[in-house]
């Protein structure tokens, strides 16, 4: 279970906020491997592109809407929020609408915040999100020693790629990520549960002036702390 789910279904939460606050985990994972990825022999446009972003960018910011469609019978969750990061490691992911939640990382340790249940959680970065996506960015950032990754041609002036984890224990089945103009405009996420998670990017600027509180999260007076060591 990612590290949200497990920590929702604790809680006793009715079904669908417990499917809707599990997304966001998958979401920040998959947003990270944008950020350090040292890119393999996919195709000439998309390579260049991913290259170019990696190379050309050290801190960006930017406005997401976020649509997550689980199993059959459940209607599409839609969330919207915004996000900042500044390499290396460290990144600031806020849900606004419907829900509100918060996701930092300071770059040693990640903190989830949710503020309907005034309870902040606590992780060791490096072992908070292991198979994924974040891995590659908070290790060896070897992509091809993770996933298989290949081009996946081009759509409406996107070019994208596709990577599938080679672990058998990943919880991600397929993460496939757009490209427009050296920068990733849209994501799509397929998890183990069969949840497929589309996410766009807009108002992205790239190297802003970004003020390093950002990245540092004290829990509220009064809020429930739970730090896994």
């Amino acid at each position: 279970m990612t590290l949200l789910r497990s920590f929702a279904a604790s809680q006793g939460k009715p079904a669908e906020a417990r499917r809707a606050k599990a997304g966001s985990a998958t979401i920040f994972r998959c947003f990270v491997l944008l950020l350090a990825v040292a890119a393999p022999e996919v195709r000439a446009d998309s390579l260049q592109q991913l290259r170019q972003f990696v190379a050309q960018t050290s801190s960006a910011r930017g406005v997401f809407s976020q649509t997550t469609e689980g199993a059959a019978g459940h209607a599409p969750q839609t969330s919207r929020g915004s996000f900042e990061f500044a390499r290396p490691g460290r990144f600031r992911w806020v849900y606004t609408e419907p829900y509100q939640q918060t996701i930092v990382s300071d770059g040693s340790k990640l903190y989830v915040y949710d503020p309907e249940l005034n309870q902040v959680t606590i992780k060791k970065l490096k072992g908070a999100i292991p198979a994924s996506p974040a891995s590659i960015l908070f290790g060896s950032n070897d992509l091809e020693r993770d996933f298989q990754v290949a081009s996946d041609g081009e759509r409406d002036g996107i070019d994208w790629i596709v990577a599938k984890p080679r672990s058998q224990d990943s919880s991600f089945e397929r993460i496939r990520i757009g490209f427009r103009g050296a920068l990733p405009v849209q994501m799509e996420l397929l998890d183990s549960f069969g949840h497929v998670t589309q996410l766009r990017l807009s108002d992205v600027q790239r190297n802003p002036a970004l003020d390093a509180s950002q990245f540092r999260f004290e829990p509220p007076k009064g809020a429930d702390v739970l730090e896994e060591q």
